[in-house]
């Protein structure tokens, strides 16, 4: 069976469009997949530094065409966009270590990812809000308060930075990026159909 490795981070509305993409291509392909939280802050600070400089110049032509764009793809995708509001860009780490804490057990981290995204780019939410990510996760029946404390145990912490590691050290400079049966990596929204190729052919 073929196998896609979805490194990503919930502050990216890029990865927002991406994850509820990916799940056509992974029915259709009947690939396994394995969601693996990480801080793309921290690749870009390894590796991709020259984001931070265009976040700098919000006039710029590429970044004006590039949240027209992003709009566009989600009318496509039939998702709920509002976006950017006062809470961009998001820290992220504190709902990253949340999906961390919860990595172990695949399906109950990908609804809880899901949940975050939609608080995120849909209702607008701030998820670096400790109160915000509690009540996501009391609203999935898991102890929000519980989870929140757990992102400050040394182990979920660790856990986020080598995952962080583990996808620079596969080449990652974004989100989300997407390993296909640990070899050829894939970025973005847009590369959804080369991703589909690849698990049709692993």
């Amino acid at each position: 069976m073929a196998k896609l490795t979805f490194f990503y981070d919930l502050s990216s509305p890029w990865t927002y469009l991406a994850f509820n993409n990916v799940h056509e291509v992974l029915e259709d392909t009947n690939a396994e997949v394995i969601w693996r939280p990480f801080l793309v802050g921290g690749v870009f600070n390894a590796v991709n530094q020259s984001v931070y400089a265009a976040r700098s110049n919000p006039s710029d032509p590429k970044v004006i065409h590039n949240f027209t764009w992003l709009h566009e793809w989600a009318r496509l995708a039939g998702l709920p966009l509002d976006f950017p509001t006062e809470h961009h860009p998001v820290k992220s780490v504190l709902p990253m270590r949340a999906c961390c804490a919860l990595e172990d057990n695949q399906p109950l981290l990908h609804s809880f990812t899901k949940a975050a995204f939609d608080a995120y780019f849909a209702e607008g939410r701030n998820i670096d809000d400790p109160d915000v990510v509690a009540d996501i996760a009391d609203s999935m029946g898991i102890d929000g308060q519980a989870l929140v404390q757990k992102t400050t145990t040394q182990s979920v912490k660790d856990r986020l930075r080598s995952n962080t590691e583990e996808a620079i050290s596969k080449g990652a400079y974004g989100s989300p990026t997407m390993i296909v049966s640990e070899g050829q990596l894939y970025f973005g929204n847009d590369q959804l159909p080369l991703v589909r190729q690849a698990l049709m052919t692993a």
